[in-house]
């Protein structure tokens, strides 16, 4: 079987969720296994709550562009369901989509969850983790992006390890208990993907 040599992943949430933690952590171990990275930062309201998306692209090859096309995404990792959906029309067919299925109610006219959730499970493939209730397992509700990382890290490109040598590289500055609170959720997040 010959090696992956690239992956596109659309990185979707609201403000506040840690998407950008989450893109660190993938470039920072793409870069280390030999990677070519691109990353472009979308942001609806410059503000917490609002959406945000982030491109990242990984290659051994060379990247000419940091925005993915539509239909060309392998992958859309997702800190709340209803952004989940919103940038489905990024996703390839056969593309795996991941996501949390607590909602982050910032909007008067927030779809019903059962049907939302519903939705996302008739895409083939996807998987849907309760970040939450994990995310406070692990120590803190403020996780949840970590969670999700460790949900879709048996799909991504990068090797594990790697991935949590840039978990350290990133929260260990924190202090020890956020630093634990993260590798916690590293392994219940892996877990829960199965």
């Amino acid at each position: 079987m010959t090696a992956i040599r690239k992956q596109d992943i659309i990185l979707a949430g609201v403000g506040g969720q840690g998407i950008l933690s989450i893109a660190f952590v993938i470039d920072h171990a793409a870069l280390k296994e030999g990677f070519n990275v691109k990353q472009a930062e979308v942001h609806g309201m410059a503000q917490r709550g609002g959406a945000v998306q982030s491109h990242l692209r990984l290659s051994k090859d060379r990247i000419w562009s940091d925005l993915i096309p539509r239909g060309e995404a392998d992958m859309i990792l997702s800190v709340e369901p209803l952004e989940a959906l919103r940038y489905l029309d990024f996703l390839h067919p056969g593309g795996k989509l991941v996501t949390s299925s607590t909602p982050f109610v910032n909007i008067p006219n927030y779809p019903d969850q059962e049907k939302l959730i519903g939705r996302i499970r008739e895409i083939p493939g996807s998987v849907i983790v309760d970040s939450e209730a994990l995310a406070k397992e692990a120590g803190t509700s403020k996780v949840q992006n970590t969670v999700m990382l460790w949900a879709a890290a048996k799909d991504l490109v990068v090797n594990e390890d790697r991935l949590l040598e840039s978990i350290k590289v990133l929260f260990a500055p924190r202090g020890d208990k956020v630093l634990e609170a993260n590798i916690r959720a590293f392994e219940l997040g892996r877990r829960a993907a199965g």
